[in-house]
């Protein structure tokens, strides 16, 4: 088996999640998260907009992570998400933090916003 060093580039990756909390660069975060290109920080959830859409033009693809299950997002919030350009990936917080830990390592234009479980 060959083994290959992981570059993150400027995003970081998701180190662990438990009840409540993510941790990413050393450091936990309470609540939800907001990681992109531009920095990380605390999400406040469907109705916090504005950090999302000024994600449009800087990553392509959106995962956003529904807590410990998947379920669907409001309407709403996909349709402006999809109108500012952002593609939208919808799944579980474990589900979405994975998935974007994989594409990050592929250099992808990727985002991810993930409610706790």
């Amino acid at each position: 088996m060959r083994l290959n060093e992981i570059t993150y580039t400027d995003a970081q990756p998701v180190e662990g999640y438990g009840p409540g909390f993510f941790r990413i660069g050393g450091k936990v975060v309470e609540g939800g998260l907001l990681t992109a290109p531009t920095g990380t920080g605390s999400w406040g959830g469907y109705d916090d907009l504005e950090p999302l859409l000024d994600l449009a033009g800087q990553v392509d693809v959106l995962f956003m992570g529904t807590g410990a299950e998947i379920a669907h997002i409001p309407s709403e919030l996909r349709s402006q998400l999809e109108g500012a350009g952002l593609g939208v990936e919808v799944m579980s917080s474990p589900s979405a933090a994975r998935t974007y830990n994989v594409l990050l390592s592929e250099g992808r234009r990727i985002a991810l916003a993930v409610l706790p479980v």
